[in-house]
């Protein structure tokens, strides 16, 4: 069965997933081991999801991740088959590394539209993004994305009546940003560098109230559709274009038809109103508490986004554990 429209509470269903992942990964929290981590938390996050009453389809999946099939790869169906028919992007995972090392800053998320209504850059791995919060949205045109990042800096702080020198963008520690941080520290800026999560990195650029102005780089392609999501449904804006690493995924790209000069929107990426974005914190972070063991109990923190309403719900929840 089909409806024109998402259920009221899918957001409130959605977060089973996400809490459900969250705990899963909770076990392996310093464990050292990052996919000892995430082959549970993918699995668990896939059997939350048979239960939700949607028809739901992968439009990019984990298995650029895990390097073989996953539980949640691209193209495949989710939910019970009857209820809306959704678009889902899913990332057990935001911030693998955080969890093998016990440090903060692992979410677990999923965001869902319309069918039809996400762009997928399958085969694609990775991309380059730029977000901002609302205040900026109105001013963020698509050649910031291939500009000096002193001049996307310039334009944020003029919108923010602040100080270049008061700006906090917030950067992968990855090697192929060097360049990029340079940039941004010889343009006066500060930066919140960490080595992984995007997503968490885009959900504090595009919060007013996080500290965070502007998340610039290139990360997971995944993880960008997610952005997407959350970006359009917290009002902020986001620019990004396909950005591929190595020889074999720009032969992919090629061999798909996709644009690599092609900067989109979250307007081209998302192109419905009807978003619900769920994540639940794994370990510590700036935007959720992590999962929290006590005895029987297991306490999670999770965020609700609903675009068309634009409303933004905060749930702490009690788990028994035994």
């Amino acid at each position: 069965m089909s409806h024109d429209h998402p259920p009221r509470n899918l957001g409130l269903d959605l977060v089973r997933a996400t809490e459900a992942a969250a705990l899963s990964a909770g076990r392996y929290i310093g464990l050292g081991n990052r996919e000892e981590a995430y082959r549970p938390a993918a699995q668990a996050m896939a059997e939350a999801l048979k239960t939700l009453d949607m028809d739901g389809r992968i439009v990019i999946g984990e298995e650029g991740r895990l390097g073989e099939h996953s539980p949640l790869d691209t193209g495949l169906q989710v939910g019970t088959g009857n209820g809306p028919e959704m678009d889902v992007v899913v990332d057990p995972i935001d911030g693998a590394g955080y969890v093998a090392q016990g440090l903060p800053g692992a979410i677990s998320v999923v965001g869902v539209t319309p069918r039809n209504c996400l762009w997928s850059p399958a085969p694609a791995l990775y991309m380059d993004k730029i977000v901002v919060d609302r205040e900026v949205a109105g001013a963020l045109v698509p050649e910031c994305l291939g500009a000096p990042a002193a001049w996307t800096l310039a334009l944020v702080a003029r919108i923010k009546k602040k100080a270049i020198g008061d700006l906090v963008a917030f950067v992968l520690n990855r090697p192929r940003h060097a360049d990029l941080i340079e940039e941004i520290r010889r343009a006066g800026a500060r930066i919140f560098l960490r080595p992984d999560g995007d997503v968490t990195g885009a959900l504090m650029a595009a919060d007013p109230r996080s500290g965070v102005d502007i998340m610039m780089g290139i990360g997971g392609a995944a993880q960008g559709i997610i952005i997407a999501c959350a970006v359009k449904a917290l009002g902020g804006a986001y620019l990004a274009r396909l950005a591929p690493q190595s020889r074999e995924e720009r032969e992919a790209i090629a061999a798909a038809g996709l644009d690599t000069r092609r900067v989109l929107t979250g307007d081209d990426i998302v192109s419905s109103n009807e978003i619900f974005v769920a994540a639940t914190g794994i370990t510590d972070s700036a935007v959720l508490d992590g999962v929290h063991y006590r005895g029987a109990i297991a306490e999670t923190d999770s965020l609700i986004l609903r675009s068309e309403t634009g409303t933004r719900r905060r749930i702490r929840a009690e788990h028994q554990t035994v």
